[in-house]
C-alpha cells in the first residue's frame, strides 16, 4: 500500500485508519527540504515492503495545526507508534536500510514490551503526551 500524504480533507481517515493495535510510521518533513525530497522514494519503498503498517507523509508547514507543538530537530523525522502507543520520534539518517531496521525492531514488540519501552524513559513518556499522531489530529479536527 503506498503512503498517504496528509492532508486536510483526509485527516478523518487516518484518524480513523489508527486503531489500537494498527502500527503508523510518519514522517515529517518539509517541501522545501532537499534531503527530504529524496527520501521520498525510500520511505514508499519502507511502505510497500510493510504493507500491513500504515505510512503517513507530513508536511510540518502545510500541517502545522497539527504537527506545531512537536519538536522536530532535522528531516527526515519518523514517528512509529501502535494505536496509542509512541514507540519512536526522532531524526533518522535518510537511509532504506537504517529505517527499515528500526522498523523491523519495533515489531518485535509484543504489547507488553511496548508498554515497557513507552514507559522506560522521561523523554518515551513525554511522546506518549506530546507526538500521538492520533491524539494531535482529534485536537486539530475539535
Amino acid at each position: 500500500m503506498p503512503s498517504l500524504t496528509l492532508e486536510q480533507h483526509n485527516r478523518s481517515e487516518l484518524l480513523a485508519a489508527i486503531g489500537p493495535g494498527q502500527w503508523l510510521v510518519a514522517c515529517l518533513c518539509a517541501q522545501w527540504c532537499t534531503t527530504c525530497g529524496s527520501y521520498r522514494a525510500s520511505f514508499e519503498q519502507l511502505a510497500d515492503k510493510f504493507p500491513a503498517l500504515r505510512f503517513v507523509w507530513i508536511d510540518i508547514e502545510d500541517q502545522a495545526d497539527v504537527v506545531g507543538d512537536l519538536d522536530v530537530d532535522n528531516f527526515p523525522t519518523l514517528l512509529i507508534q501502535r494505536g496509542d502507543d509512541v514507540a519512536f520520534f526522532g531524526t533518522v539518517l535518510p537511509d532504506l536500510n537504517v529505517a527499515e531496521r528500526l522498523i523491523a525492531a519495533q515489531l518485535t514488540l509484543d504489547g507488553a514490551s511496548l508498554q515497557a519501552l513507552t514507559a522506560g524513559s522521561a523523554e518515551r513518556r513525554n511522546w506518549q503526551d506530546e507526538c500521538n499522531l492520533r491524539t494531535l489530529l482529534a485536537a486539530a479536527a475539535a
